[in-house]
């Protein structure tokens, strides 16, 4: 049986180098993944805080112009108040938007003031972490 020389060999790689390779990748899958879900979830709150800071905004704005908050986040799209001093929409799009989780964030006026939060991941009042309520004192 003749010996093959260097050159003749083919270029492939063996089984066990795949598999070496795909072991050290599935290891950094492990590191790397879960710091990527943290910065994620960091982010979604983080959207919700400034649109709160947007939308109470908004209701200050209607405020100046009608004299008192609108009795629901809609206001701010389309004047409530039959007042010729609605000067709106005050936010831009078409419609209200929802939290990053897709839910709508909670409008409580209260005369003088009012309260608006996120209700955050889980979509239920109260938790802890990524499921506690954003913009609520």
């Amino acid at each position: 049986m003749p010996t093959r020389s260097p050159a003749m060999r083919s270029g492939g790689f063996t089984l066990i180098e795949i598999l070496v390779v795909m072991a050290i990748i599935a290891m950094l899958a492990v590191l790397v993944a879960p710091n990527i879900f943290n910065q994620q979830a960091g982010a979604m709150r983080d959207a919700a805080t400034a649109e709160i800071s947007t939308l109470s905004s908004a209701l200050d704005m209607y405020r100046l112009d009608v004299g008192r908050y609108p009795d629901s986040l809609d206001g701010l799209m389309q004047n409530d108040s039959d007042r010729a001093a609605w000067n709106g929409p005050y936010l831009r799009g078409s419609e209200l938007p929802n939290d990053p989780w897709d839910t709508p964030y909670v409008y409580e006026p209260d005369g003088n003031g009012f309260e608006l939060y996120s209700l955050g991941a889980d979509g239920t009042s109260g938790g802890e972490g990524n499921d506690a309520d954003i913009g609520r004192d």
